[in-house]
């Protein structure tokens, strides 16, 4: 039980994960800031918070448990913000979709305190973003990566496992280079092709009358498109060294498709495609 959660970034996220631990008793009270003070009003009348706090700093003041839940751009920042009062026995994490850059900003800005940060990346989020969307069932049952550098205090590795479980989480532990290189991979890459490919076809004279033609395999495929486009671009630009290498991996693949089809060779195009859909019939994605 932790006496009081200093939320720093009231969106659908941190909202989440404030319901969640009200949820499941884990929390006395939430003290919220958010950049916009309409966003922190929303979810003290919604619940999701207790106090509504004028800045980062009052959010985190008297805080045993604080949770970082801002674009992965603003985080550090969000740490200047909050370093005066940060307390050797605080346990602070983030939910950030990046690591390295994540915690280069900790160690530049929290220093000799460093050790209470436990680095997060929960798999769980939305298209549609905002407090307006809080779910406090949102992580149960969803993978949360957690990224400890050397400096890590094992007492505060402990509590924030202990967190996430206690919320039904299923845990994963990374060094911060080997989660960036393979969400570069199986998310962020993905949500940059989707984003391209509808922008390749409403770019086209003909793009509407293709979208009105579109069903169920397209919808599922661009669903990701849809994501907040501040959030993905700060995702993007923070992880572009991984992401630009795994864009060169597909470029490559989508070249053996290309070349496939200019030779009119139906057979290697099947061995491909074959290769693609064996690939995916025994992938199971991890709770």
């Amino acid at each position: 039980m932790f006496e009081q959660l200093g939320l720093i970034g009231c969106g659908l996220m941190g909202g989440s994960f404030a319901l969640a631990m009200k949820r499941a008793g884990l929390v006395k009270r939430v003290v919220g800031y958010s950049k916009s003070p309409s966003t922190t009003e929303r979810a003290r009348q919604m619940g999701v918070i207790d106090i509504e706090a004028p800045s980062a700093l009052l959010a985190v003041s008297g805080a045993d448990l604080v949770l970082v839940a801002v674009p992965v751009a603003a985080t550090e920042a969000t740490f200047k913000a909050i370093r005066h009062l940060v307390t050797p026995d605080m346990l602070i994490m983030d939910v950030g979709s990046t690591k390295r850059d994540v915690i280069d900003a900790a160690r530049r800005v929290l220093r000799d305190q460093v050790g209470v940060f436990v680095p997060a990346h929960p798999i769980a989020g939305k298209e549609l973003s905002g407090v307006e969307h809080a779910d406090p069932h949102l992580y149960a049952g969803r993978q949360v990566i957690l990224t400890p550098i050397e400096r890590t205090l094992t007492a505060q590795l402990s509590k924030a496992q202990q967190v996430w479980q206690a919320l039904g989480c299923q845990l994963k532990l990374m060094s911060p280079e080997a989660h960036d290189a393979a969400y570069a991979a199986v998310s962020h890459l993905p949500h940059m092709i989707a984003f391209a490919a509808m922008n390749a076809i409403s770019g086209q004279a003909s793009g509407d009358d293709f979208l009105s033609l579109a069903g169920p395999g397209f919808r599922d495929f661009t669903r990701i498109a849809a994501s907040d486009p501040s959030v993905w671009r700060d995702i993007l630009m923070s992880n572009r060294e991984e992401l630009l290498a795994q864009s060169k991996h597909f470029q490559r693949a989508l070249h053996a498709f290309e070349t496939a089809l200019h030779a009119g060779n139906p057979d290697a195009l099947e061995t491909l495609i074959e290769r693609a859909s064996e690939t995916r019939a025994h992938w199971q994605m991890s709770k």
